[in-house]
Parts: structure tokens; C-alpha cells; sequence
């Protein structure tokens, strides 16, 4: 049927959203009502928009990434809201294909990274770490930091 392709990726879109809103959710352990809680909607609201039932305003995506403490920029790519990224370090593009990582880890690798870049851009140049041992060294020190967040994080929830 013509003109059908446009409405049609919107649904697939929405479904999309839903469906890695779930994900997420699942991942974190967070049950449907504690999300909803904290995102300050509906119960039957977040079951829909996760049934891919119902589009979420970016409004709602944002309190739901607050809710997920997952940065509200991945929601709005995942939904067609915005355009991904173009990332400028081979770094930050292979923490997010990590399928192993969840979206927080991610974004605090990526937070961690961004914050090691811009101190050593403050520092002279010869202070400043260099060379791949030093990267892997610092892309290491992040790693451990993310999973040790993430062990305190399900310690927390599981008390």
C-alpha cells in the first residue's frame, strides 16, 4: 500500500522504545510499579509504552531515563527523537557496541572517559598520559569503576 512505509517505521519505532525500555528495566531489576514511580506515570501507562502500545512524549523519556539512570539522549536516539552521535574516539564507539554492558555502565564508562580526556587536555602535554599502555591502563581503571557502581547498585537493591 503506498504512503503505508512512514506509519509504519513509527510503529516499529515505538515498538523499538518499548521493548529497550523493558530491557533496560529488566537489566537494572527495577520492577514495572517502581518505574512508574519514579518516572511519575502510570502503571498502565508504562505497561503500554513497553508493549510498544503507546509513544511516549520526550517528556517521559526523559523521566524514565532519570527512573533507569540511563542518560535520556539514548532513549531519544532508540525513539527516532534524535540522531545518534558522531563519535570522534574509538573508545567511546566500542563501549557502546559492548552488548555485555548494560546502558548505565555504558554511560558511566563513557562519563568516566570523557572526564580522564578533559583533565588531561587541562594538563600540559608532557604530563599528559600517552602511548596504548596508558589507554589500556585508563580504559581498564573504567571498566573496574562501572562494575564496582554496578555492584553497589544491586547490593542496594537486594537489602
Amino acid at each position: 500500500m503506498p504512503g503505508t512505509d512512514g506509519v509504519e517505521k513509527i510503529g516499529q519505532a515505538v515498538e523499538d522504545i518499548g521493548a529497550y525500555i523493558r530491557r533496560q528495566r529488566e537489566g537494572a531489576e527495577v520492577s514495572l510499579r517502581q518505574l512508574a514511580k519514579v518516572a511519575g506515570i502510570s502503571n498502565p501507562y508504562l505497561s503500554q509504552i513497553e508493549r510498544g502500545l503507546r509513544k511516549p512524549s520526550a517528556e517521559i523519556l526523559a523521566q524514565i531515563a532519570t527512573g533507569l539512570r540511563i542518560s535520556a539522549e539514548a532513549l531519544y536516539v532508540r525513539a527516532g527523537i534524535l540522531e545518534p552521535r558522531e563519535s570522534s574516539s574509538p573508545v567511546l564507539d566500542a563501549v557502546a557496541a559492548d552488548p555485555d554492558l548494560s546502558e548505565r555502565q555504558k554511560q558511566v564508562l563513557a562519563d568516566i572517559y570523557e572526564s580522564f580526556r578533559r583533565g588531561n587536555v587541562a594538563e600540559p602535554a608532557s604530563s599528559a598520559a600517552t602511548g596504548t599502555e596508558d589507554t589500556v591502563s585508563t580504559v581498564e581503571a573504567v571498566v573496574d569503576a562501572a562494575v564496582a557502581v554496578d555492584e553497589t547498585a544491586t547490593v542496594r537493591r537486594s537489602s
